[in-house]
């Protein structure tokens, strides 16, 4: 079973950057689809981007497309996500999740992955 550990969270003013990375270990990353999602205070989870297997197919949500870049790293079993010009609204915990196979569908649904991290939270102050 594959472990996922999120790093990289932190204090941030609006309009700044951050990089969060997702380690996997314990089993064989390389084949699955990955994705981000987060959870802000009294709202429910929510995708924020994915990527396939190979790299390709990356998707995101509305609200994050242009700023948030989803990358990965197989030899290295990592996922990143670059976050720029963070907004207060994007405040959360953001959790790293490994999909059911290596294509999901659909790619922005809790279902469609079947191991998370503990989460790194974000905080974006006005």
């Amino acid at each position: 079973q594959v472990q996922l550990v999120e790093s990289g969270g932190g204090l941030v003013q609006a309009g700044g950057s951050l990089r969060l990375s997702c380690a996997a270990s314990g089993g064989t990353f390389r084949n699955y689809a990955m994705a981000w999602f987060r959870q802000a205070p009294g709202k429910e989870r929510e995708f924020v981007a994915h990527i396939g297997w190979n790299g390709y197919s990356a998707y995101y949500a509305d609200s994050v497309k242009v700023r948030f870049t989803i990358s990965r790293d197989n030899a290295k079993n990592m996922v990143y996500l670059q976050m720029n010009s963070l907004k207060p609204e994007d405040t959360a915990v953001y959790y790293c999740a490994k999909g059911k196979s290596s294509i999901v569908f659909p790619p922005s649904i809790s279902r469609s992955y079947e191991n998370w991290g503990q989460g790194t939270q974000v905080t974006v102050s006005s």
